[in-house]
């Protein structure tokens, strides 16, 4: 079995009582069932309270005020306390740590819902490497499409490379890899898997055509200096009237926790509520007093690499199983473009003053709100697969 983590994976530390926001309240926590045979077998004081504190037809532990029935006053776990860390069920034990399986194949991450691993996602200022590790286990899944995960495999190294290039402004990295991932899509859709090799080389050698193709859709002379490009205004005629739709698609996804909604309220309230020329005039003021063309630029361009580099690590290459390589690669930029809209408000909430706890925040509210709800990131598929049609 190979192993692929992140190189900051092992630094990770629980908070514990010191967590912004813990994870033991807020969402269910569902109990695997070896943790519910044990928890059943506990003797004493404590095995009954374990007893009747879950819902054991659901499998989850039993909530009150929205806490764990575990979680103490001083926000530690009783269970742990009492029983040790290996008490622990498995959802508590792996998190924040996450898992995508593929054959032979084990691709670990820490999930950014977590504040500690927002703080090391974003904070990360070194370009992220991966680290292999090998192992004797085995598995077997049957039909794995063995061709396509190594394409799709080589695919995301191009798209690290691309999006690691420091040289090149973030939004041509982020136009080039989405290109890069519709027109695999239409490798595949028009069964030419032959000719993903050739795209490939396109992306990784050519990158200049790229950048020509970038430039007459933005308007504006093509130079040589991909960095340049720094300099290009925004569109926001056409971006105004997508964000409305983007932000009614998240006022209708599955609400986890009741603040959410009040974050998109004053979200939409801050930026959408005077008309698409007053939005404009909001986008620039923060590009020029918070990234793009200031003395933070180098700051903000890094984190949004970050995030680009863990959404695409986490869903790329999970195209394997349903063939939607364009909508896995959309998820990793609406994210990050959502992320950037929500600090966007917080930035004038905050009397056009943004803090870094602001920005891990923001990013760790959107993924528990996204991220770990299946309904919400299959309806999020559905409308990114509907609006590229």
């Amino acid at each position: 079995m190979r192993y692929v983590k992140p190189h900051y994976y092992d630094k990770f530390q629980c908070a514990a009582d010191r967590c912004a926001d813990t994870c033991c309240a807020g969402w269910q926590i569902v109990i695997d069932d070896d943790s519910l045979e044990k928890y059943g077998e506990v003797k004493g004081a404590f095995g009954s309270r374990l007893r009747n504190s879950i819902d054991w037809q659901e499998g989850v532990f039993y909530q009150y005020n929205r806490r764990c029935s575990f979680l103490n006053e001083k926000n530690f776990c009783d269970i742990y306390q009492e029983l040790g860390k290996d008490a622990l069920c498995e959802t508590c034990r792996m998190y924040p740590r996450h898992v995508e399986e593929y054959e032979g194949l084990r691709e670990l991450s820490l999930t950014l819902s977590c504040p500690v691993a927002a703080e090391m996602i974003l904070g990360c200022k070194e370009k992220v490497q991966f680290e292999e590790s090998f192992t004797d286990e085995e598995d077997d899944f049957e039909e794995f499409d063995f061709l396509m995960f190594s394409q799709l495999e080589d695919a995301r190294d191009v798209i690290f490379k691309i999006l690691q290039n420091r040289e090149w402004d973030l939004r041509f990295r982020i136009f080039a890899v989405s290109s890069l991932a519709e027109e695999f899509q239409k490798c595949m859709d028009e069964e030419r898997a032959y000719d993903i090799d050739n795209l490939l080389v396109k992306y990784s050698e050519n990158i200049e055509d790229v950048f020509a193709e970038y430039s007459n859709k933005q308007n504006f002379a093509c130079t040589s200096a991909l960095k340049e490009i720094s300099q290009i205004p925004e569109q926001y005629d056409n971006t105004y009237e997508r964000r409305l739709k983007e932000w009614g698609l998240l006022n209708r996804l599955e609400r986890l926790r009741p603040e959410w909604a009040e974050v998109l309220l004053k979200c939409k309230a801050l930026l959408y509520s005077n008309g698409k020329d007053h939005y404009a005039n909001i986008c620039r003021e923060f590009q020029n007093a918070c990234g793009f063309d200031s003395s933070q630029k180098e700051q903000w361009s890094v984190m949004g690499e970050q995030l680009m580099m863990f959404f695409v690590y986490t869903y790329f290459c999970g195209a394997v199983y349903d063939d939607m390589v364009r909508t896995k690669m959309g998820i990793a930029v609406f994210s990050l473009t959502w992320i950037q809209e929500l600090l966007m408000a917080r930035w004038l909430e905050n009397g056009k003053k943004l803090e870094f706890s602001d920005v891990t925040e923001i990013a760790w509210r959107y993924a528990r709100e996204v991220e770990h709800s299946d309904q919400n990131l299959d309806m999020l598929e559905e409308w990114l697969e509907k609006s590229f049609k």
